[in-house]
């Protein structure tokens, strides 16, 4: 079953989401698992890197009001430099005010 979530004034009403609230736009970027049973909590490292590497903008936005600043920001800190890209990780500690550990 589909559902749209809505939000005033943004192009995130017009993403078609699952059952749990994934965007069916990043259906390309979970080609191993089926995203109409993927658990947002349960998944949420997977979904948080995916989307961090291949979200566009609406995607993003989701994902910042899906999962907390500080769980993204932890996920950076601990998996970003196995899952992201170098640019990627710099733009995203860059943009969350995150160091690099000394």
């Amino acid at each position: 079953m589909e559902r749209r979530l809505t939000f005033k004034h943004d192009r995130l009403a017009d993403i078609l989401y699952t059952e749990h609230g994934i965007p069916r736009s990043l259906t390309p970027f979970f080609q191993e698992y089926n995203l109409d049973e993927l658990d947002p909590e349960k998944a949420a490292a997977t979904i948080i890197e995916r989307t961090l590497r291949y979200g566009n903008r609406a995607e993003l936005r989701w994902l910042f009001r899906r999962y907390p600043e500080d769980r993204i920001a932890d996920w950076i800190c601990r998996w970003g430099r196995y899952g992201l890209p170098a640019p990627h990780l710099a733009f995203w500690k860059l943009f969350l005010h995150l160091e690099d550990p000394e």
